[in-house]
C-alpha cells in the first residue's frame, strides 16, 4: 500500500515538469497548465493518510482549444486502504465568437469504494464566456452526452443519455491571490452526479503556489449504506508550467 502511495506521489511530481520540457518555447500555442500534490496525515486513535494529486494542461491553436488532465486520491486508515479513486478527461473546443464556443469532451473516473465502480461520459456542449476580464472570468457550458456506468461489486450497468452543465468562475484579487469555483453536473434517468470544487490559490513564486480547497461530490442514486455526498478538504502544493 505505501509503495503504491509513493509511486503515485512520484508520478504526480514528475509529470508536470516532463510535459513542460517537451514543449517548444518558441511557439505561442504550447501546452501550459498545473500539477498539484497534497498529503493529509492524522495520528492518534486512528492513523490515516490521504494523498491527492492533479494534473491539468491546455493548448490554444487558432480558434481551437485543447485540454486534458488527470487526478487521483489514495487513502488508508490504520494501514488499510480506505479510498482509491482516479479520473481523466480530455476536450476540444472551437470558438464561434469572442464570447461563445462549442466543445466535445470525454471524462472517466473509477472509484473502488463509492456506489459506482466507474462512470464514463462522452459529451458535446455549447459554451458562453459571460465575463472575460483580466481579473474575473465566468464561463457556462450546457449540452448533452452519453454515460456508461456500473454499480460497485454488482453486474448492473446504467447506461444512457444525460444532460450536462458546467460553471467555471475565477477571480484574481491581486497578482498573488485568486478565488476559484468549478461546478459540474451530469444528470440522467438513473443518477445525477454533481461535483463542486471551490477554494483559494496563493502564489508563492512564479512557478509554485499553495491551494486550499473543498471538493464536494454528490450522487443521487447510491447503494445501501453508502452516503450520497463526499467532501474532501485539501491543501496542495501547485506547480505551474
Amino acid at each position: 500500500m505505501k509503495l503504491r502511495i509513493l509511486a503515485l506521489a512520484t508520478a504526480a511530481l514528475l509529470a508536470a515538469p516532463a510535459i513542460a520540457s517537451a514543449q517548444d518555447s518558441s511557439t505561442d500555442d504550447r501546452w501550459s497548465g498545473t500539477g498539484e500534490l497534497g498529503l493529509a496525515i492524522s495520528k492518534g486513535n486512528t492513523d490515516s493518510q490521504t494523498l491527492v494529486g492533479k494534473l491539468g494542461a491546455k493548448r490554444t491553436q487558432g480558434p481551437w482549444t485543447y485540454a486534458a488532465g488527470a487526478a487521483f486520491l489514495q487513502g488508508e486508515s490504520d494501514d488499510v486502504e480506505s479510498a482509491y479513486r482516479y479520473e481523466a478527461f480530455g476536450s476540444a473546443a472551437r470558438d464561434l465568437s469572442a464570447k461563445s464556443y462549442i466543445v466535445g469532451g470525454l471524462r472517466t473516473e473509477r472509484d473502488h469504494y463509492a456506489s459506482y465502480e466507474y462512470q464514463s461520459v462522452a459529451s458535446a456542449s455549447y459554451g458562453f464566456r459571460a465575463i472575460d476580464s483580466e481579473t474575473t472570468k465566468l464561463t457556462f457550458e450546457v449540452g448533452a452526452g452519453y454515460r456508461w456506468s456500473k454499480l460497485q461489486d454488482l453486474r448492473v450497468h446504467e447506461n444512457g443519455v444525460i444532460g450536462r452543465g458546467m460553471m467555471d468562475f475565477k477571480h484574481q484579487f491581486n497578482e498573488n491571490v485568486a478565488f476559484y469555483d468549478n461546478l459540474l453536473i451530469e444528470s440522467g434517468k438513473d443518477n445525477t452526479f454533481a461535483r463542486n470544487d471551490i477554494g483559494v490559490l496563493v502564489k508563492m513564486t512564479d512557478a509554485l503556489a499553495l491551494k486550499a480547497g473543498v471538493e464536494t461530490r454528490h450522487n443521487t442514486d447510491v447503494l445501501p449504506g453508502i452516503k450520497k455526498t463526499d467532501t474532501l478538504t485539501t491543501v496542495n502544493v501547485v506547480y505551474g508550467f
